[in-house]
């Protein structure tokens, strides 16, 4: 069994018939079927989390559209690479064959030197290209290479995605026919997985390749017992990843900086890409600190800047650093709390009509028929402020920020409320 592919690599599809999932892109009628199957194919950047197709998908459309597959990984592939492969482009072309599909795993790893060395091959039409990324390719793919690109987005499987997956190799792929494999309780399964379709073929193959008889009964308590003994702790693709993070997240949360510099040291030594833990410092800085500490937010965005220029190994302390002092800061959820409200009254109570007072009046007309008329300039007034109607008439008085119960909120509550006067029940 040692010298045959993994379960995952035997069992993946050739076609858009057996692909399993992404039936919003691939089913009859979808979007990139269509353009598949018209031969008409633009240069895609696939995003989606880990194991939901993508590289399958890059393969497939190769073989549909009988066109030669170039694949690189940005993990270990250069400037120099690519310019090979742009290379062996212009020789098909010169000789009139086929242009290549060009695949390029985790995109986003890619500099920007890098993703530039492939604008030319993709706007002269040499390469295809196909960009896998589990991260927004807004923030980490060019705008040059996005604007020359289609973005698909990819979902998690859904269970009934997983379970024909389990099926299907069960019964088809000639190794595991070898046994009678039954499955009894596919909870654990599909936890292990954490909804990527290549772990959990590969836990599927671990448990059975455990049991040496010749008809295996799968069980969670099975799974468990096997998987446990066997899989890596930390594995930034899979299900460990999820959990690492929102230990960390939830870590600086409840102001541990112990327990959070420690889950920040474990994610270094699994090989996590320091930006994504510098990208999550920015947003927990406004979302569980907010106004509590304005400078919060200051720093981790400084962080983020800091890790960008420094990279590894250096970038490990200013990590701790934004760390340790987001963890020992005084929290608040209010500026969270305050956009939630805010979208949910808007979606509840709909277009409310600006008041007059406040609308722009750029011409005659408007002023006219009393745009902007008795709106009162907050700085002609004492302490610069004017108790005027800023909220549509039908929701006014609706308070949404509420400040949090910190020393520097307080300061906020008080002053809020010795303005307003009662109308906001601060």
């Amino acid at each position: 069994m040692a010298t045959i592919p993994p379960l995952a690599e035997r069992m993946r599809p050739e076609t858009l018939d057996d692909y399993v999932g992404q039936k919003h892109l691939v089913g009859k009628e979808a979007i990139l079927r269509v353009a598949i199957e018209s031969g008409r194919l633009p240069s895609l950047i696939l995003w989606g989390p880990p194991g939901v197709g993508k590289t399958t998908l890059a393969f497939i459309i190769s073989r549909q559209l009988k066109r030669p597959f170039f694949s690189l990984s940005a993990i270990n592939s250069g400037v120099k690479d690519i310019r090979e492969v742009i290379e062996k482009a212009a020789l098909l072309k010169e000789e009139n064959e086929n242009l290549p599909i060009l695949f390029i795993d985790e995109i986003h790893r890619f500099s920007k030197s890098q993703q530039d060395s492939l604008l030319g091959a993709v706007e002269r039409g040499l390469v295809t290209l196909i960009g896998a990324t589990t991260e927004n390719p807004s923030f980490e793919v060019i705008s040059a290479l996005l604007s020359r690109s289609q973005v698909y987005i990819l979902q998690n499987l859904k269970e009934e995605d997983l379970l024909e997956l389990l099926n299907k190799a069960i019964a088809e792929d000639p190794f595991l026919k070898e046994k009678k494999v039954v499955i009894d309780e596919h909870e654990a399964l599909l936890r292990l997985s954490g909804g990527d379709a290549r772990k959990l073929l590969n836990v599927l193959e671990l448990v059975v390749n455990a049991i040496n008889k010749d008809e295996v009964i799968i069980s969670n308590e099975l799974v468990m017992k096997h998987v446990q003994q066997n899989m890596a702790m930390y594995d930034k693709a899979g299900e460990q990843h999820y959990d690492i993070i929102s230990a960390f997240i939830k870590s600086i949360r409840g102001s541990d900086p112990n327990a959070a510099v420690y889950w920040l040291a474990r994610m270094i030594a699994g090989g996590e890409d320091p930006l994504f833990i510098a990208r999550r410092l920015v947003i927990l800085a406004s979302e569980d600190i907010g106004n509590a500490n304005p400078n919060a937010l200051l720093l981790a965005n400084n962080c983020f800047q800091a890790v960008n220029v420094i990279g590894w190994p250096e970038s490990r302390i200013i990590l701790s650093q934004a760390v340790t002092y987001l963890a020992s800061s005084a929290k608040s959820n209010a500026s969270y709390e305050a956009i939630n409200k805010a979208q949910e009254l808007v979606a509840r109570t709909g277009d409310q009509s600006v008041p007059l007072h406040l609308r722009n009046a750029p011409t005659k007309l408007m002023k006219n028929i009393g745009y902007g008329k008795e709106y009162e300039y907050s700085h002609q007034f004492e302490n610069n402020f004017s108790q005027q109607e800023y909220l549509p008439e039908n929701i006014s008085g609706t308070l949404l920020y509420n400040p949090g119960k910190n020393m520097a909120e307080e300061k906020i509550r008080e002053h809020l409320k010795s303005l307003w006067k009662g109308k906001y029940k601060y």
